[in-house]
């Protein structure tokens, strides 16, 4: 038989069980964390800089070795413990979208390369990329309006 609960004795029940809010510690560790992702970025970008090559080519295969990083350290499941210590600050840099990719692509495998892998590596990502390039579309189209409006 189902017992019905009070809205006054659910919010009790929730708060009861609610965990205390972390955020201050939660925020410093994502700023130090996710800065020091972007650091050795940064590092690495330097580093290719020093060969003389292009800043185009130098930026393309900062990108590379970063996404390369995260979906390497995805697959050791060492991204998975920076992730819990340090919350969005692992997942906002370049390296967290590679993990958002291999992550479901590794625990899907056993379902085989074209249904498993394929169908389910971009579950996390694809609606990233969605509603990222469609923000990017409304803002160039209002940019594009307000400038010609006024140019």
């Amino acid at each position: 038989m189902l017992s019905t609960i009070t809205h006054n004795k659910y919010d009790e029940m929730v708060k009861h069980h609610t965990p205390e809010s972390k955020t201050p510690s939660n925020i410093l560790k994502a700023f130090v964390c996710g800065g020091g992702i972007c650091i050795i970025g940064e590092l690495i970008k330097d580093l290719i800089g020093t060969t003389g090559l292009q800043k185009e080519v130098v930026d393309s295969f900062t990108t590379i070795i970063m996404i390369g990083l995260g979906a390497a350290l995805t697959a050791l499941n060492i991204y998975q413990i920076i992730g819990k210590f340090a919350g969005a600050g692992s997942i906002v840099p370049i390296t967290g979208f590679a993990n958002s990719i291999v992550s479901p692509a590794m625990e899907f495998k056993s379902e085989g390369l074209v249904t498993g892998t394929g169908a389910k590596m971009f579950i996390i990502a694809g609606p990233v990329l969605v509603y990222g390039i469609s923000a990017a579309i409304v803002v160039g189209l209002i940019k594009l309006l307000i400038l010609s409006l006024f140019y």
